[in-house]
């Protein structure tokens, strides 16, 4: 039986072996000339085996290369083969391929093996897709791809030979994927950033690094590669690289970029304690905000890259500000005590925002009304007279000015307990006013909270999706 357990193809070639640069080399394979290329953009169906196709390596001006690459994407229109500009103006985005909603495990495949129900689970990674509809696992033998809502597994892939996939990062629900070994036995090394397409259950790129990759974050027309302290921005077409940013030390890999068609932005670590620096890449300007005096801990950036959200190591304040002029809009207070921000989050209405900790709470705070193009409506805000948003001040801050800043402080209007010291991530359900929670001990919840009263939010469904009885 044939698998893509073993990626048994020879080593990738480097495309300049005399080369010393210390930063990157990239190749790519392309399709037979005889394959039908719009084929590849079809959701994954399971289907027998497609023949071995050769590998061709990728090289700069390979025009080949770059037409085959560019039927993966979802933009309509190709860019112009002599021209590599990463301001350029980012195409209309269309839909994307979407997993198809009927795949089922049980359904035989000769590229995916058949699971092995004894076989332990160790999860390495998990991460939502970029409308927090679908997230991804990455675990010590392949990964997963869950639906949020409903809940399911929609896709998983399993690798005999080791196999731990340390970062999956999804492109929406399209069928590419960015792949980075990590565990004990890595499928591929940590070093190397895979572009795998599971519609063909191979890889057609690979970037490859000097030292271990930390993140990776996929828009539709870049590849953003996070190292300890670079960060490297890459034409998705042709793998060329575009732009390289020198950060802070940076080991969890901290970068967002913005999502919107028309305005690539990108925020990452600076180049001192507690910096954040934004690169506004349609406008051609760089603006650096000093958001906290002590280490940026985590940070979130909304989709249309007008306000990100920050935290420093001490994780008491939470931070949201303008990415173009660097003004400080709002603070809110998770607490007194020092904590380790695990994820950071804004609605899709830039209404709200969700914070998780070490604490074992996820808190959920009001935004202030015109945060962002996207905001709420201030008329439309202010006439919401039962919003707790209001009154999410200390009932002692009307001695402000007397009493300590933590007197005054904004807290948030709605909670949810877990268990202290686990990590979770956390997002907005698509439905109104929920949150869905994704725990490294493989939990699943999806909670809601009451905007008017607020408190302690209700848990609406629970999962594990590491055990094999709670899988499709």
């Amino acid at each position: 039986m044939a698998t893509v357990s073993s990626f048994s193809s020879p080593s990738w070639p480097n495309p300049n072996p005399n080369s010393n640069s210390d930063h990157h080399s990239s190749t790519a394979t392309t399709a037979d000339a005889g394959d039908d290329l719009a084929s590849l953009l079809a959701p994954i169906k399971l289907t027998s085996a497609q023949p071995p196709q050769p590998q061709h390596t990728h090289e700069d001006g390979d025009d080949n290369v770059r037409d085959w690459l560019n039927q993966f994407l979802p933009d309509s229109e190709h860019p112009d083969p002599d021209r590599h500009d990463v301001t350029d103006p980012d195409p209309a985005p269309v839909t994307a391929p979407v997993y198809d909603g009927n795949l089922n495990s049980n359904v035989s495949n000769p590229n995916m093996n058949t699971p092995d129900l004894n076989r332990s689970i160790s999860l390495l990674h998990v991460s939502f897709n970029q409308d927090h509809g679908c997230f991804a696992c990455g675990i010590n033998h392949g990964f997963r791809i869950y639906n949020c809502d409903p809940f399911r597994e929609i896709f998983r892939r399993d690798f005999e030979n080791g196999g731990g996939i340390g970062t999956v990062e999804m492109l929406f629900r399209c069928n590419i994927l960015a792949l980075v070994g990590g565990g004990s036995e890595p499928q591929y090394p940590p070093n190397k950033v895979m572009i795998w397409d599971d519609h063909k259950s191979r890889c057609i790129g690979e970037l490859s690094f000097r030292s271990e990759v930390r993140g990776v974050r996929l828009r539709r027309d870049r590849i953003v590669v996070v190292l300890e302290q670079k960060i490297l921005v890459y034409n998705f077409a042709d793998l060329k690289l575009l732009h390289q940013i020198e950060t802070f030390a940076n080991p969890k890999g901290l970068c967002e970029v913005s999502q919107g068609s028309s305005n690539f932005v990108l925020v990452c670590p600076g180049l001192q304690k507690g910096q954040v620096r934004v690169e506004h890449y349609g406008l051609k300007k760089t603006k650096f905000i000093l958001a906290h005096d002590s280490r940026i801990a985590c940070f979130t950036l909304a989709q249309d890259g007008h306000i990100i959200a920050t935290a420093s190591s001490k994780g008491t304040l939470i931070r949201i500000f303008d990415t173009h002029d660097g003004t400080l809009l709002q603070e809110v207070r998770r607490g007194a005590d020092r904590a380790e921000i695990y994820s950071l989050a804004f609605s899709s209405n830039i209404q709200w925002l969700a914070v998780s900790s070490d604490k074992g709470t996820v808190h959920v705070f009001n935004l202030k009304p015109g945060h962002g193009s996207q905001g709420v409506d201030k008329a439309t805000e202010s006439s919401n007279h039962n919003s707790p948003a209001h009154t999410s001040s200390s009932s002692l801050s009307f001695i402000k000015g007397v009493l300590p800043k933590y007197f005054s402080s904004e807290w948030s209007v709605a909670q949810f307990r877990l268990v202290e010291g686990s990590q979770y991530i956390v997002a907005f359900g698509h439905q109104k006013n929920t949150v869905v929670i994704l725990g490294m001990d493989g939990s699943f919840y999806r909670c809601q909270f009451d905007p008017t009263t607020g408190g302690e939010m209700t848990q609406l469904e629970y999962r594990n999706f590491v055990k094999p009885e709670d899988s499709l």
